[in-house]
């Protein structure tokens, strides 16, 4: 070996480019050689430490270049002798306690630490001096010794499991001897980029598969300091490994395992790796690459180029490029982190042209490789834990027919990339139903253990769509064609594996949003199936709404759909009852609108405010749904008087809205009348408190000042309600003390203790004239019978029953119209009670100092002590016509008209009063005295506080003199304060269930009606037709 040293020409390699050394004699060499070969020191003849046999190792490096092979083997014992000791020493540290320290522990450190040092020192310097002749050697040198001292240590006590990858990093950068091995083959790498990447990163991945999972802390460790290089090197050269051992497989089927697919291609688990290592700091550059690799295998190759050189080499092989779609699949599937940041870019870049790249790319696989494939990206598309909604948005987009108009500027798919995407749609749904219902993905049956039902499988896909499920709603809700049944199929899927929060979430959003009967069958369709797996899902749903309501999620048009579509599915149950549903799907919507009015009558009281809402859409949807729905069995006092003030404030809105002609969302306002009118009838046949309550709040509602004009009542006149009165003239601002002045210049107090001054005008003048607004007569007089139809409604025993649904109008005398149509002409019987309730009602608005104890009726005289009141009682009645018409319905409800006495007796004496004074020739100068003459005795008749001959006396009213009138009503009175109207007077008939009074046992009445006949003698020209009507 020593005849190589004697010529003086060495080779470029030993002379060139080797770094200054010491001048050594031949003989020298030799004899370091022999040393390095035998171990032996040739001068001494004792054998060699490890240390020195090193240093021997060290200086043929320097000196002999063509020893490197040996050397380089020789180091390795060198290095691994290091690294146990240093492991040594850790794991002594650990039993001893913290007082050891590991230098004290094993001298072998110490002593080849400088070692370590002078080799990193020799070989940094050959790879800066020659890196093409020492850059390839170190490096396969380095990275394989690193992955020998990985495998070897794995299982020492110190060393960190390897899925601890950053524990593990840590504790072999701490190692002098792996460091330096690092930090060489990171120079080798640096140098080799520029000529040789691929001879590098081959020798990385070879070691990685050979050596893994321990020697991921290398590839980590490497990838960091080297990303971009070693993310595109590291996909090329796993794009070409799998090609070369498993693609195309067009006798072997691609399972979806990864383990399979890992176990033919060796480099693409350790790619998976290395990728996967790189994410948490380059997770960008490697979805870039992912997407460069994807984009570069579609477009046409470049021109020109080497077919290897460096990452262009696959793209210029077609064979690499038909491969590199299943390859980032296959990836894709063994790696989350990778499918998780290219799934939602990569959905971008699938515009129609892409699309028909790929359907001509893979036109001539075979059939099971394409169905493999599809399978393959089902499986992906269900584990994607990002994009979910792009995703499914691109497949329902593309898999649409032609024929459906799709929203966007989305062009139409081809056929053929349609058909594949329908395809791809109907098996990920499919794949989905078994994932959802813990079904194995082969046909063996599922069999119920108890670990598949305590882990339950995480789906990403549906996972991700869960926050997504409004849009899913809207977009099912739009009825495309085949578009729909997917989506609605998923949204049952995900509410399914959601469980009752997305479920509740789904079936409100379809409440929400429905539009219109066909719309809102969609929920009845969800529900159907989730009922059975998903106990309470309607109530939940309806109470996920009013939480709705309460944080005011909703806009106006929203709450008001809302509520139409609840209103709906309630009034489903009467349109299938009425319809004798017997078909199964009638059966079940049935169902549903069961469980959906159950669920909207316990939450009445949450509803209710909606009937006072400000926009008139909602507060109409508010009355359908209230005037459909039942009222709970048990409700709290509290809930149900704010439900009748609501409701009573609402009647009157809606009354005021049908005059105006007011039709909003296609309802008119005689419909919110009619919704109005069955919601009081309704909460009047309740119970006796509810009753009571509406009755009583519909008279204070009918005499307020602000609905006055709805019944042809006047409107307050000027000073009335205490506002001052707009003055007739400026106001010139004149002072007292300028007055004063005018008087003189002096106040004279000479003489007298009295004082003149000038105390100014009082007042503003004469009142300005009031002139009574003029109403429709026939809006007044709908209104009137409106308002007379929901009052003897809800006083009528059966005031539970329904009421018209079109204009809401009906007349006094108990007919009520539907559609133009007369329901009956018979009138309900008015309930006493009800009827009692109206006139305590009348009496506390008309003249609240009046009591209830003042029944009977002193004489004419004692009128004039009493005169202010009523006046005020009289006024009341001019201002409000519909006072006259609630009297006939407490007439109606005898003996009820008695709790009237101190109106009927103050509007009497005014009557008196005036036909007194009046000087007009005939009554019919004064025609509401005469009509408010009329009235009163006919309901005093009606209620029998009169007999029938006094009661038909207001016949003859219109024929006769002031005088006569007020002759003929003071017999009335005169009877009244003989016949005081007691209800105890009156005996209930079971026969016809109302109450009577029996008049015979009131005395004669022959003694009233002198007057009677004398005024029919005097005018028996006129009246002598009418004198049957007053025989006893």
């Amino acid at each position: 070996m020593s005849a190589m040293f004697e010529g003086n020409a060495l080779s470029a390699l030993q002379t060139t480019h080797c770094p200054p050394q010491s001048n050594y004699s031949p003989q020298e060499l030799a004899l370091e050689i022999k040393a390095f070969i035998s171990g032996v020191d040739q001068t001494k003849g004792r054998k060699l430490s490890v240390r020195d046999h090193a240093r021997c190792a060290v200086r043929l490096l320097r000196t002999v270049p063509a020893c490197r092979g040996a050397v380089l083997e020789h180091l390795r014992g060198v290095y691994d002798e290091y690294v146990a000791a240093f492991f040594q020493d850790l794991e002594a540290e650990s039993d001893s306690g913290s007082n050891s320290t590991t230098g004290g522990t094993n001298a072998n450190v110490s002593n080849l630490e400088d070692v370590i040092k002078e080799i990193h020192a020799v070989l940094l310097e050959f790879i800066r001096l020659n890196p093409k002749a020492w850059a390839p050697l170190v490096s396969s040198w380095a990275v394989d010794l690193l992955g020998q001292l990985s495998s070897k240590h794995a299982g020492r006590r110190a060393t960190p499991h390897s899925s601890s990858l950053n524990e593990l990093l840590q504790l072999w950068m701490s190692c002098a001897a792996t460091r330096s091995l690092m930090e060489c083959y990171s120079q080798c790498l640096a140098a080799m980029l520029a000529w040789c990447p691929d001879a590098c990163v081959d020798a990385l991945l070879d070691t990685s598969v050979q050596h893994s999972p321990h020697f991921d802390w290398v590839v980590a460790h490497i990838g960091s300091a080297f990303p971009g290089t070693i993310i595109s090197r590291v996909l090329a050269c796993g794009l070409k490994d799998f090609y070369a051992h498993g693609y195309p497989s067009g006798d072997k089927s691609t399972q979806l395992q990864a383990i399979d697919k890992a176990s033919r291609v060796p480099k693409i688990g350790s790619v998976v790796g290395i990728l996967g290592h790189l994410a948490s700091r380059h997770s960008d550059s490697i979805k870039r690459e992912l997407l460069r690799m994807f984009q570069d295998s579609l477009s046409p190759p470049p021109q020109n180029a080497p077919s290897s050189s460096g990452a262009a080499g696959w793209e210029n092989s077609p064979h690499l490029r038909r491969a590199t779609v299943p390859f980032l699949l296959q990836l894709a599937a063994l790696s989350p982190t990778l499918l998780g940041a290219v799934s939602a870019e990569l959905v971008e870049l699938l515009r129609p042209p892409v699309l028909l790249q790929l359907q001509a790319q893979f036109q001539g696989l075979p059939r099971e490789e394409l169905e493999n494939m599809l399978g393959l990206a089902v499986h992906l598309i269900s584990q994607s834990p990002a994009g979910g909604a792009r995703v499914l948005r691109f497949l329902a987009d593309t898999a649409t027919p032609a024929s459906v108009i799709i929203s966007g500027p989305t062009p139409s798919p081809h056929d053929g990339v349609r058909e594949a995407c329908d395809r791809l749609l109907q098996m990920l749904l499919l794949h989905l139903h078994k994932l959802v219902y813990n079904r194995p993905e082969g046909d063996e049956p599922y069999s119920h253990t108890t670990s598949s039902i305590a882990m339950p499988r995480v789906i990403p896909f549906l996972e991700e769509l869960q926050a997504h499920v409004g849009e899913l709603c809207a977009e099912t809700l739009r009825l495309e064609r085949k578009r729909h049944l997917w989506l609605h199929q998923l949204l049952c899927l995900l509410s399914v594996y959601g469980g009752p929060s997305t479920a509740t979430e789904a079936l409100c959003q379809l409440l929400t949003q429905a539009r219109n009967p066909e719309e809102l069958a969609l929920a009845s369709q969800l529900h159907s199936p989730l009922s059975s797996s998903i106990p309470g899902l309607l109530p939940s749903a309806v109470a996920r709404c009013v939480a709705q309501i309460h944080t005011q999620n909703l806009n106006s048009r929203e709450l008001a759909q809302l509520l139409n579509n609840l209103a709906t599915a309630v009034q489903s149950q009467e349109e299938d009852c009425k319809a004798g549903g017997s078909t199964a799907g009638s059966s079940l919507h049935s169902s549903m609108a069961a469980q959906v009015g159950a669920a909207v009558s316990s939450h009445l009281h949450d509803f209710c405010p909606l009937l006072l809402h400000g926009d008139t859409m909602v507060s109409r949807a508010a009355a359908r749904l209230l005037s459909c729905s039942q009222l709970p069995r048990a409700c709290s006092p509290a809930h149900l008087l704010l439900i009748s003030r609501a409701a009573v404030a609402h009647f009157f809105i809606a009354l005021r809205q049908r005059g105006e002609g007011l039709k909003i969302g296609g309802q008119s306002g005689g419909e919110a009348v009619g919704y109005s009118m069955r919601l009081l009838s309704r909460l009047a046949a309740y119970s006796s408190l509810m009753l009571k309550a509406v009755l009583q709040q519909l008279v204070e509602g009918a005499l307020h000042k602000g609905n006055r004009e709805l019944f042809g009542g006047q409107r307050e006149g000027p000073g009335e309600d205490g506002a001052p009165l707009p003055p007739l003239g400026p106001d010139l601002g004149v002072s007292l003390l300028n007055i004063n002045c005018k008087f003189g210049t002096t106040v004279n107090f000479s003489g007298s203790v009295w004082s003149v001054f000038h105390a100014g005008v009082i007042g503003k003048g004469l009142k300005p004239p009031h002139t009574p607004s003029q109403s429709d007569a026939d809006k007044v007089n709908q209104n009137m019978q409106t308002l007379l139809a929901v009052i003897v409604q809800c006083c009528s025993s059966g005031g539970g029953v329904s009421c018209s649904n079109g204009s809401g109008t009906s007349s006094g005398n108990g007919r009520y119209n539907h559609a133009g149509e007369t329901i009956s002409d018979e009138p309900s019987p008015i309930n006493a009670e009800a009827a009692k309730v109206i006139a305590v009602a009348l009496v506390e608005n008309v003249c609240p100092d009046v009591a209830n104890g003042e029944l009977s009726w002193p004489p004419e005289e004692h009128a004039k002590t009493t005169v202010e009141r009523d006046i005020h009682i009289r006024r009341c009645f001019e201002a409000n016509p519909v006072l006259f018409h609630l009297l006939r319905v407490v007439a109606a409800g005898r003996p009820a008209l008695c709790y009237c006495s101190a109106v009927l007796r103050g509007l009497l004496a005014t009557l008196l009063a005036h036909w007194e004074a009046s000087r007009e020739p005939s009554v019919l100068d004064s025609p509401w005295h005469l009509q408010a003459s009329c009235l009163l005795v006919s309901c005093m008749g009606e209620g029998q506080l009169l007999p029938p001959v006094l009661s038909n006396i207001h016949e003859v009213f219109p024929h006769l003199s002031p005088f006569e009138v007020r002759l003929l009503l003071l017999g009335v009175w005169e009877y009244m304060r003989g016949n005081s109207p007691m209800p105890q007077k009156f005996t209930f008939s079971a026969e016809k269930g109302v109450f009577f009074r029996d008049f015979s046992r009131d005395g004669d009445v022959a003694r009233y009606i002198a007057p009677i006949h004398s005024v029919l003698h005097k005018n028996i020209d006129r009246l002598g037709h009418l004198c049957w009507r007053f025989q006893i």
